[in-house]
């Protein structure tokens, strides 16, 4: 494993948390997001929209077909092909990413956010729960809801950085910073209970991303009004606070010993995805 993979430098949180997993689990799960932010990065650099479009499509193209001389995409195939991850929910991750390259992105309803949400996140936590052995569907379906909810948080942080780039996933008021982040927050309660699925080895890494994710969204509420959220910066949580949600995290390793919820929490949620994306067959 690189020194300098993706996972290290870009995804702090998640590199934090991968701590407590097996190395060759790691390593999955790092092959994993050197494709997603490969992905990300030509979507988010500051090429013209169109050259951003030429070379999103040649690097799906060169994805489809398999061309292994690209060594992050034949660890994508190796990934999908040992732990059954259907080419559909890296096509929903490609249209998530499609979607942000025109001249302005504006949402106007609930059913938008969550459908982009699933495309750009809700999958990657699906491809997640494969890498690590979950089997149960409706745990399948709160991994799903753990990668909504992460996204939802990051639209909150990044309202200012995405409107600057002509993305309006939210309205820039606090208001609605608010009411985004407690519709993550239903997400992030339906993600829990599922994750007593997840083999005991793998559970505890999880738990610690999901805390110290959702802290981001404590600290933004605690900037109580766009002004003092303007003028915040990038929120994150720093090593001491994630040093804390990593305590706490233990405890809800125990919670989950008590835990007995087998139905999923969302599906009404999941029923608007649905009207334009069969879960059921990506899961």
């Amino acid at each position: 494993m690189s020194k300098n993979n993706y996972l290290s430098i870009y995804a702090k949180s998640f590199n934090w948390a991968g701590f407590f997993l097996p190395k060759n689990i790691y390593e999955k799960c790092s092959s994993l997001y050197d494709f997603c932010r490969t992905i990300d990065d030509i979507a988010d650099d500051k090429n013209e929209l169109n050259i951003k479009k030429k070379n999103l499509l040649i690097f799906k193209n060169n994805f489809i077909n398999k061309n292994f001389d690209n060594l992050i995409i034949k660890n994508m195939w190796i990934l999908m092909e040992e732990n059954k991850i259907s080419i559909k929910i890296v096509e929903d991750l490609f249209d998530g990413i499609e979607s942000d390259l025109n001249e302005v992105v504006k949402f106007n309803k609930k059913k938008e956010l969550l459908i982009y949400s699933y495309r750009v996140a809700g999958t990657v936590g699906l491809m997640m729960a494969k890498i690590l052995g979950v089997q149960n569907k409706n745990s399948m379906k709160s991994a799903i809801d753990l990668g909504i909810a992460m996204q939802l948080t990051n639209i909150s942080r990044d309202v200012i950085e995405d409107m600057n780039n002509n993305r309006f996933y939210i309205n820039h008021d606090f208001e609605t910073i608010k009411n985004t982040l407690s519709m993550a927050d239903l997400f992030y309660e339906s993600s829990f209970a599922s994750i007593k699925e997840i083999p005991f080895r793998f559970r505890f890494a999880i738990l610690v991303a999901r805390r110290i994710y959702r802290k981001i969204g404590a600290k933004i509420l605690q900037k109580e009004n766009i002004y003092n959220y303007n003028r915040s910066g990038k929120i994150y949580v720093a090593n001491l606070g994630k040093l804390y949600q990593t305590f706490l995290s233990i405890l809800d390793l125990i919670k989950l010993i008590f835990i007995n919820e087998k139905n999923h929490l969302r599906n009404k949620e999941h029923l608007l995805i649905n009207e334009e994306i069969d879960l059921n067959e990506r899961i």
